[in-house]
């Protein structure tokens, strides 16, 4: 389920709260809306409202923080992508072979990571094949030369650091925030809007200020889900440090 819908179930459920509260508030007998009853009330609503709003801003900065580091590793695999190609080009044209790998390396990397209907999280069979012959091809390459040597070290350590990321950004495409938690959150928003209508005024106003907060919260619950869904959400990570990167293989 798309994040914009799952939002927009939570703030269906959240002003239904408040739609309840305020039809049963005219079916409650006058006792049970005296002053007293609303002071416990609003008790209760504020410390179920304070875990609401802990447990809301701890999943937006988590999801927050997933975000900021898979970009970051986006950036770090364009980066390194690059100085292995340029690493081995100096080697000579020995290292044509595995250049090319690591070209249809990136594109299948380019092409799994953005793709809308990701088939899994596991590494696609045309990404892991290239990984390995590339793999292969590099420690495979004959140094005849100090330069030659120094340079296919370096290769090596520099795919050790891409592949490192590369599998990270796999292992991370998933989505890492539980619909049990969300639920119960909603579950708690829910019950806030109840005491609201509950004691709220019947007019225009009210209706659109509490419509107005539900869908405030809504907004936060699509955030959450949108920074967790980094490559395939509206709140997408850009592509393009990696495309760039493509350009200049091989060249």
């Amino acid at each position: 389920m798309s994040s914009l819908a799952i939002s927009l179930i939570v703030c269906a459920c959240v002003f239904g709260g408040a739609v309840f509260g305020m039809v049963l508030r005219s079916l409650l007998p006058e006792h049970h809306l005296s002053s007293e009853t609303k002071d416990v009330v609003k008790l209760g609503a504020g410390l179920i409202g304070t875990m609401a709003a802990l447990v809301l801003g701890l999943l937006v900065g988590s999801a927050k923080g997933s975000y900021d580091t898979q970009k970051n590793e986006v950036v770090d695999l364009a980066a390194s992508a690059v100085m292995l190609d340029r690493t081995l080009a100096h080697f000579g044209p020995e290292s044509d072979a595995a250049r090319e790998s690591l070209r249809r390396t990136t594109s299948g990397v380019i092409e799994r990571l953005w793709s809308r209907s990701p088939s899994g999280q596991s590494t696609p069979p045309v990404v892991q094949q290239s990984g390995d012959s590339l793999y292969d091809q590099i420690h495979q390459l004959d140094a005849k030369s100090d330069e030659q040597r120094a340079a296919k070290a370096e290769a090596q350590n520099i795919l050790s650091s891409l592949a490192r990321t590369r599998f990270l950004l796999f292992a991370q495409s998933g989505s890492s925030i539980s619909i049990t938690l969300l639920s119960v959150v909603s579950f708690w928003l829910a019950a806030v809007f109840t005491s609201f209508g509950l004691f709220a005024p019947r007019n225009a106003t009210v209706v659109a200020t509490l419509l107005a907060a539900a869908m405030s919260v809504s907004g936060a619950v699509f955030l959450v889900l949108e920074l967790d869904r980094p490559f395939t959400g509206m709140i997408r990570i850009s592509d393009e440090p990696l495309r760039n990167a493509f350009e200049q293989l091989g060249h």
